[in-house]
C-alpha cells in the first residue's frame, strides 16, 4: 500500500525522471509513485490517490484500452505523451481523461494543469457529499441525480432569480403520447444525464415530464441539447420539448410558457417547438368585442379559466354519471397544463378523447377510438370562446355513444 496522491503509470525511467523533476508540487502532504502497466491496477486500490498519470505506451491503441480500464470517479487522470497528436488526446478525453501534458512540457505548465486537476477532484468530492446529504433529506431522486417535484416549486424561482441565467432557457421534455407505452424513466433521465452541462438544473415533474434550465445558452442551443437527448433515445422512445427564454420572467410564467409551446410540439408532431416573445395568429380572436392589445398571455389566461370552469367540471361530471351507466367499462379523466383527457376501456376496446392547447386561440379536440371495426377518427378544432359546458358536454357524450356502439358490436 502507498500513501502518495499522485500515481504516475509508465515503462520509461527517463520519462518518469523527466516528470519527477519537472512537478514540484506547492504542498509539502503531495507526493509521487511511479509504477509500469503491470503494478497500477493494484497500486489504485489504495483510497489516498487523486492523481493518475499515465504515459502513452508505445502501442497508442494499449494506452487507451488501458485509460478505459481504469476510468473511475475516485480519481483525475492526466495523459502523459511523447509528442502531440490531436486525434489521440481527443480520443483519450472521450474515455474520459481530465487533461494532457507532454514529458517536454515546462515545469509551469506540468504544475498548473496538475494542481488544476487537484481543484477538479475536491469539487467532486464537495459535490458527492452534498448530493448524498440531498438525496437523505429527500430533495434529489437517489436514481436519476435530479430535484424532485414537489421541491421544484420552491428551488426553481430561486434559480432563476440568479442573473447568470436570464440569458438562458428554460425547457419542459415530456414523452410523446405513442411512446408512454414504452416510457423508461431510467432510459429517459440517462439520456437527458448524457446531454446536460454540469452547470444546467434538472428537475422531474409529474407524468414523466423533465423542467431543464440551461444558463447563457439561445434557442439553437437549447434546440441542440433536445435533439441530441433525441438521438441517444433513438426511434423507440420519442419526446416533445417546449423551449422558451428565461429572461426576467417569473417561474409561473415560464411553467405556462413551456406547457404551450410542448402543447404545440405535440400537435405539430415537432420534436421541440420554441415560444416567441409575441404570438401572432389568423385566428378569430375570442371575443369580437375587443379588437386590441390580444396576446399570447390572454390566450393563456382564458385557456385555464376554461380548464377550471368548463374542462375539468364536464369531465367529472360525465365520468361519475356513466360510470353507473357503462357496466364493466373502465373510465378514466384527468386535466394537466398540456392536456385533458377523457378515457373509456372495455376489453380490448380503448376510446381516448383529448383536449390539446396549442398556444393559440383555439383548442383541438382528438377522438381516437382502438380496436377491430370502431368509428371514424377524428379532430374538432374551436375558438375558445366557444368552449361552453352545454357545448362540450354534448360532444363528449357524442364520443360515449360511439364507443357503447362498438362495444354492443
Amino acid at each position: 500500500m502507498i500513501d502518495d496522491n499522485i500515481l504516475l503509470i509508465t515503462e520509461n525511467d527517463d520519462a518518469a525522471e523527466k516528470v519527477l523533476s519537472k512537478l514540484v508540487l506547492l504542498r509539502e502532504s503531495d507526493s509521487i509513485a511511479v509504477c509500469d502497466y503491470k503494478m497500477a491496477r493494484k497500486l489504485l486500490e489504495n483510497p489516498t490517490v487523486s492523481i493518475v498519470i499515465v504515459h502513452e505506451n508505445g502501442d497508442r491503441e494499449k494506452t487507451l484500452k488501458f485509460i478505459n480500464s481504469i476510468v473511475s470517479s475516485e480519481y483525475e487522470i492526466i495523459l502523459l505523451v511523447d509528442e502531440y497528436d490531436q486525434d489521440f488526446i481527443l480520443a483519450a478525453y472521450d474515455l474520459g481523461v481530465s487533461d494532457y501534458y507532454s514529458v517536454e512540457s515546462e515545469s509551469y505548465e506540468m504544475l498548473i494543469r496538475t494542481v488544476n486537476c487537484f481543484k477538479r477532484r475536491s469539487f467532486k468530492v464537495r459535490y458527492s457529499r452534498d448530493l448524498a446529504l440531498l438525496v437523505k433529506l429527500g430533495v434529489v431522486d437517489e436514481e436519476t441525480g435530479f430535484y424532485k417535484y414537489k421541491f421544484s416549486r420552491e428551488l426553481l424561482p430561486e434559480f432563476i432569480k440568479d442573473r447568470r441565467l436570464q440569458n438562458g432557457m428554460f425547457i419542459i421534455l415530456v414523452p410523446d403520447e405513442l411512446s408512454k407505452n414504452r416510457f423508461s424513466a431510467g432510459k429517459l433521465s440517462s439520456a437527458i444525464k448524457k446531454s446536460v452541462r454540469c452547470d444546467d438544473i434538472v428537475s422531474v415533474a409529474r407524468g414523466g415530464k423533465f423542467y431543464i434550465i440551461l444558463p447563457n445558452i439561445d434557442k439553437l442551443g437549447a434546440f441542440a441539447v433536445v435533439n441530441k437527448i433525441q438521438d441517444i433515445l433513438g426511434d423507440k422512445l420519442i419526446v416533445r420539448a417546449g423551449v422558451c427564454k428565461i429572461a426576467d420572467k417569473s417561474f409561473d410564467r415560464l411553467e405556462k410558457e413551456g406547457f404551450a409551446a410542448v402543447a404545440e410540439a405535440c400537435q405539430t408532431n415537432e420534436t421541440a417547438v420554441f415560444l416567441e416573445e409575441k404570438v401572432k395568429t389568423l385566428d378569430d380572436w375570442l371575443d369580437d368585442d375587443v379588437k386590441h392589445n390580444k396576446n399570447f398571455k390572454i390566450f393563456q389566461n382564458a385557456y385555464y379559466n376554461k380548464l377550471e370552469k368548463v374542462i375539468a367540471p364536464v369531465f367529472f361530471r360525465l365520468q361519475k354519471t356513466y360510470e353507473e351507466k357503462l357496466f364493466h367499462t373502465k373510465i378514466e379523466q384527468y386535466s394537466d397544463e398540456l392536456q385533458s383527457v377523457f378515457q373509456l376501456k372495455h376489453g380490448d376496446r380503448e376510446s381516448r378523447l383529448k383536449i390539446m392547447y396549442p398556444g393559440f386561440a383555439k383548442i383541438v379536440i382528438s377522438i381516437i377510438h382502438e380496436g377491430l371495426d370502431t368509428p371514424e377518427n377524428r379532430e374538432i378544432s374551436l375558438n375558445l370562446n366557444e368552449v361552453t359546458q352545454t357545448g362540450l358536454a354534448g360532444i363528449v357524450e357524442d364520443f360515449i355513444k360511439e364507443f357503447k356502439t362498438s362495444v354492443k358490436d
